[in-house]
């Protein structure tokens, strides 16, 4: 795995003149599922989480962000949804976070795994950008499946959630929070959680990364794995990513009440072998051209994952919190 996964840096760009890495719905897709679950928190809740946003380092930056004119009870909402952007937003050039000593391209961790696990708070200043994926292979050509690197995104959704709901310090507990309403919304993106082995990829396609689609005549260079995340949009604009999420239709109650992570990571590996790889998208690394009922096929679906991630992610920090 030697491509960068998920820089964040210069995304709007990249999405259409480069293939981009990744990011797990872009901004406005990791907002549309924080603001889902803030409206389904408890009122005691709420204020919690409000506080603990207030500790993120970059807590001034986002009330810059919030439009003129904004109430007080949208501008406590529309920050708790930039707080899901934080594990993105370190990854910009000149953040001061870097990837693992002795990991090659960050996607993978280093050689100390404590290192890579831990959770120390707002003073660990690695990107951990393995935490925000599960590469679950697969193949359909019969080549050998690779191991699961760890420590990843279940491994930290549970570190996190315990933390959440321990006695650890506020800090901590900001951190933990601020990562969770981000890893949450990766794994309902199918392809954080599945990697294509085959015989000319195989250690996986990276969820995705190694597969170029055409989203219109001539422009052939996005990635599938950044098709996938700009399905929300991807203008990152918090206002915008409060339209989309309203507009979304409430999950099935059976599901929303299913919180064991390893589940959530299974149906999304389940969704990107029936959702992702199907249609125009066959064997080989492409470019494949997204047809009309593919796009209209995958936006619904990011809609769907969206909100259940999002009704999912509230009773997680319900339940820590209480």
């Amino acid at each position: 795995m030697t491509l960068l996964r998920r820089p964040f840096a210069v995304f709007l760009i990249t999405l259409v003149t480069f293939p981009l890495s990744a990011f797990g719905w872009l901004s406005n897709g990791h907002m549309a599922v924080a603001y889902v679950a803030y409206q389904h928190l408890t009122p005691a809740v709420r204020n919690r989480v409000n506080a603990l946003v207030k500790k993120n380092p970059n807590y001034k930056k986002w009330l810059a962000k919030i439009p003129a004119g904004t109430s007080a009870a949208d501008r406590s909402v529309m920050l708790f949804m930039l707080a899901a952007t934080w594990p993105d937003e370190i990854k910009a050039n000149g953040s001061g976070y870097k990837i693992d000593p002795g990991s090659t391209d960050g996607d993978r961790p280093g050689p100390d795994l404590k290192v890579a696990a831990q959770n120390i708070g707002y003073s660990d200043k690695l990107y951990h950008k393995y935490w925000h994926f599960v590469d679950t292979p697969f193949a359909d050509d019969g080549t050998t499946l690779p191991a699961i690197p760890t420590p990843d995104a279940e491994t930290q959704i549970e570190v996190f959630r315990t933390a959440l709901a321990s006695g650890e310090s506020q800090p901590i507990k900001s951190y933990d929070l601020v990562w969770l309403l981000h890893l949450v919304g990766d794994v309902h993106q199918p392809l954080h959680c599945s990697t294509r082995v085959s015989a000319a990829h195989p250690d996986g396609d990276r969820g995705g990364n190694a597969e170029f689609v055409c989203t219109s005549a001539g422009k052939c260079t996005t990635k599938l794995h950044a098709f996938w995340d700009g399905l929300p949009g991807t203008n990152s604009k918090v206002n915008s990513a409060m339209t989309y999420a309203k507009a979304l239709t409430p999950a099935d109650s059976a599901l929303a009440n299913e919180l064991d992570t390893n589940k959530w990571i299974k149906e999304s590996f389940d969704e990107a072998k029936k959702d992702v790889y199907t249609g125009p998208i066959t064997a080989g690394d492409g470019p494949f051209t997204i047809t009309a009922a593919y796009r209209t096929a995958a936006s619904n679906k990011a809609k769907e994952q969206i909100e259940l991630a999002g009704e999912r992610l509230a009773k997680v920090i319900d339940a820590a919190l209480k």
